[in-house]
């Protein structure tokens, strides 16, 4: 992945306590500042869940069942079966035509 050279500042008791303990301050800062990336979205879902948009709640309490009752019983009418070309899968031979012996 391509680095960008930015200017930061910390405190110098900071940058102490990191070469105390890492070799490669770049790296070290980018693996904290992805954490606390990945920190931050999860509390930002998990604020998300937890307050939902209203149109989000009456969406989820309706549930899959509500989905799945709503669908059409019959959809072949999804399908234009004239458009195609009618396959089958044949061991050893794989997906063949059917008018094929």
């Amino acid at each position: 992945m391509p680095a960008s050279r930015i200017t930061i500042t910390l405190p110098e008791a900071l940058v102490a306590r990191i070469d105390r303990l890492e070799r490669n301050r770049s790296r070290f800062i980018a693996d904290a500042v992805e954490r606390e990336l990945r920190r931050r979205l999860r509390a930002e879902l998990r604020r998300s869940l937890d307050a939902p948009h209203p149109e989000s709640r009456a969406v989820a309490e309706q549930g899959l069942e509500a989905y799945r009752d709503a669908l059409p019983v019959e959809p072949a009418d999804l399908v234009a079966e004239a458009a195609g070309v009618r396959v089958a899968w044949r061991d050893g031979e794989g997906w063949s035509t059917e008018e094929e012996p």
